[in-house]
């Protein structure tokens, strides 16, 4: 799903309090120079100075691009071999008018917004299976499937109603704004709040903690965000409920567990709700120097955009075709920032990943936005492939902030894993590129994979001698340490950077460069 696992009320709000009001483009910024934490992008150009950097394709699979955002028109990967709008498959590639990407998400005429949690999908399919069945028949392969299907249940049951709870919360914060802005003439403000007298006890508890969030966000902002989680935790419980399959079907015109055909889809990749692509692209390559909005990590990166994330968890089937549409069309850096904790078909995502792999393509991963430890609970996609291999190719990013405070340093809803997680790289307040020409703050892992991902590009375009596995090599060798301890995300305990990542450290494209300039 768009916010990575994620369905936490305030989530971006607690992270941006977290964040002490973060300056813009920190992370571009060194820990060195500016005693901040980022990727020291801008001190890796100065060393770079005198170097040239090849173009390198950046895939980002995520909800769409808007591809006429001032700040990205610019940093577009151009399929050469097709002509626009011409209704022809010029390349003879299987997809027709894929100027800068495709979407494996829409049909005809209509695209997928909403999806269902995968362990819905899953609960809908056994329950569809055992339906009328006799328990005491069961045969003994049946039986210890049934015996799943009811953990299943019982894990889905629990999730919606986790959901519900958390939709009511959302409720009460939205039905407080729009009463807020009701006597007010439609205006949500500091000052409207301010005079604003609560209607209960229930009221009075909101407006004091939305005067506290008010010393870190706009209050624009937070009626945005406010009014996005209510609209994405109401559909994605509403998509729990019904077939989603037969939307699928209905939509795009595929059917979502036929593995074999990659060839669906349209070219409408922007798709309906743009936001999340929108701000991962800009993070990566939004155009250096052109005196406006924010400036991307990586100069030479050209943004290949794959939708294939809805309102909701992906689908295995849409993540493998986006991969080796990926790999067959050019990227040499493929961005994931989506995950889930429940997979139907692993193994067709693995293949893709090992076919990257193959053909030399890296792998930016976000680790998830659940305070885990992954460690213990991985998600999906993952490096750890089923044939009992490790894809080499991959890193997984976890987030990390701008604060001074060093043990505030890991951001609290980062997922982490002192053998799961490579690094940390920027993910609080990072303000970005969003729809209608604007730009907004986000956090997430889904903001520091992006990070991560520029950096990825970087090396590669400054230095295209180097394979992805050497590529990740440097990368993890040359992490910006970080001697203090941190706290644990989700607990009090505080412990040292590499007790719960495999570099113990944050990235740093400076430090690499500096490293690979001196071999």
């Amino acid at each position: 799903m768009k916010n990575l696992f994620s369905f936490a009320i305030f989530f971006a709000v607690a992270t941006t309090l977290q964040a002490q009001k973060a300056p813009s483009n920190w992370q571009n910024k060194s820990p060195k120079i500016d005693k901040i934490y980022g990727t020291s992008a801008d001190k890796a150009y100065e060393l770079l100075k005198d170097k040239k950097a090849e173009e390198v394709i950046v895939a980002v699979i995520d909800s769409g691009v808007e591809v006429e955002h001032p700040d990205l028109k610019e940093v577009l990967w151009v399929n050469k071999g097709e002509i626009a709008n011409n209704g022809i498959d010029d390349d003879k590639n299987g997809y027709i008018d894929d100027v800068h990407g495709w979407s494996f998400l829409g049909g005809a005429t209509e695209d997928i917004d909403a999806e269902a949690l995968e362990i819905a999908r899953i609960y809908h399919i056994e329950k569809t299976y055992f339906e009328g069945k006799n328990v005491s028949n069961f045969s003994d392969g049946d039986a210890a499937r049934y015996q799943k299907y009811q953990t299943i249940k019982s894990e889905f049951e629990t999730e919606q109603n986790n959901m519900l709870a958390q939709y009511k919360s959302v409720e009460v914060l939205s039905s407080y704004i729009a009463n807020v802005k009701a006597s007010a003439n439609g205006v949500f403000s500091k000052k409207t709040n301010k005079a604003y007298v609560p209607k209960d006890e229930i009221e009075t508890k909101v407006k004091k903690r939305i005067g506290l969030i008010f010393a870190f966000i706009k209050p624009e902002d937070l009626d945005h965000q406010v009014t996005e989680g209510a609209k994405q935790l109401g559909t994605t419980i509403k998509m729990n409920t019904v077939n989603a399959d037969s939307i699928r079907r209905a939509v795009v015109g595929d059917d979502p567990y036929d593995y074999t055909n990659p060839y669906y889809g349209c070219n409408r990749y922007e798709g309906p709700d743009a936001m999340h692509g929108t701000h991962v692209s800009g993070i990566i390559a939004a155009k250096r120097g052109n005196g406006i909005g924010v400036e991307g990590i990586a100069s030479n990166a050209r943004i290949m955009v794959l939708r294939a994330v809805p309102n909701g968890d992906e689908r295995d089937k849409d993540v493998a075709n986006a991969i080796r549409y990926a790999v067959d069309n050019g990227a040499k850096v493929i961005n994931m920032s989506f995950g889930k904790y429940y997979t139907i078909n692993k193994k067709v995502v693995d293949d893709a990943i090992l076919y990257a792999k193959s053909k030399d393509v890296l792998m930016v991963h976000a680790a998830g936005n659940d305070a885990y430890n992954k460690d213990e609970k991985d998600s999906y996609p993952t490096r750890i492939l089923d044939n009992g291999t490790t894809a080499s190719n991959w890193l997984d990013v976890g987030a990390s902030s701008s604060s001074k405070k060093g043990k505030k340093l890991i951001a609290d809803f980062s997922n982490y894993g002192k053998t799961s997680v490579d690094l940390f790289a920027p993910g609080v307040d990072i303000f970005s590129t969003t729809p209608d020409f604007k730009y907004e703050d986000a956090s997430g892992t889904s903001m520091a994979s992006p990070a991560a991902a520029g950096v990825c590009a970087l090396i590669r375009g400054y230095f295209p001698e180097l394979s992805a596995e050497e590529v990740k090599e440097v990368l993890m060798k040359t992490v910006e340490p970080y001697a203090k301890k941190v706290v644990i995300p989700g607990t009090k305990e505080q412990v040292l950077v590499n007790d719960i990542s495999i570099s113990g450290g944050f990235i740093s494209a400076a430090n690499a460069v500096e490293y690979l300039l001196k071999k």
